[in-house]
């Protein structure tokens, strides 16, 4: 089973690179994000491989870091998401903002990507949104705190209710939720929503 590569990068294509080790070429599948940091052809570089065996086919997956390695098998245990629909969405969403989407609810987000329609979107939401707090509790790789509201002083519907108001102004529900949260952490009382409300507009205007 092959878990890392280092080597040559011999080409790359929409969604692959050829990685050249030793004279051998290995075809790797890549998000859009991890083929945008590739280096140039005929520049060394390492990519961490998820190696799928399947009766047909054997197909490797490459990642720039072990934490997009552990996005990738994480977004696959949703019901729909396969490796190709995985690579679309870390293709187009960074991994902070997808740890901050699912925690924010914010199935817009996910959507972006290609071949994620609205159902797929609110399944991936809704079935990953109890595992991102554990996951990085295991994996020390997201803010814990922004996806563990239940861990704050103020109370978690006033923060939604909160992140509402904002949304209703424009904003996007991430970055709403985000600023909310962020305010209701570096408080050391218990805010009103009147309170989130002014101080995530604040936050935003930074």
């Amino acid at each position: 089973m092959i878990a890392k590569l280092k080597g040559r990068v011999d080409s790359i294509g929409d969604d692959w690179c050829i990685i050249d080790v030793n004279g051998v070429g290995y075809l790797v599948f890549c998000s859009g994000r991890t083929l945008g940091n590739l280096p140039v052809v005929g520049e060394l570089t390492t990519l961490m491989i998820e190696t799928h065996v399947r009766e047909d086919h054997i197909h490797l997956f490459g990642f720039g870091s072990e934490l997009e390695k552990d996005w990738f098998k994480l977004l696959q245990t949703v019901q729909g998401v396969g490796a190709k629909v995985a690579l679309a969405i870390l293709s187009v969403v960074s991994l902070d903002e997808l740890s901050n989407s699912i925690a924010a609810q914010d199935k817009s987000t996910v959507g972006r990507a290609s071949g994620v329609g609205p159902k797929l979107a609110t399944r991936i939401i809704t079935e990953l949104k109890d595992k991102v707090a554990k996951f990085a509790l295991s994996k020390g790789n997201i803010d814990v705190k922004t996806s563990n509201v239940q861990n704050l002083t103020t109370e978690g519907t006033d923060l939604q209710d909160a992140t509402s108001a904002l949304v209703n102004l424009g904003y996007r529900q991430t970055e709403a939720y985000m600023a909310i949260s962020q305010v209701a952490r570096s408080s050391e009382k218990t805010l009103t929503v009147s309170d989130l409300i002014r101080l995530g507009l604040k936050e935003l205007g930074k």
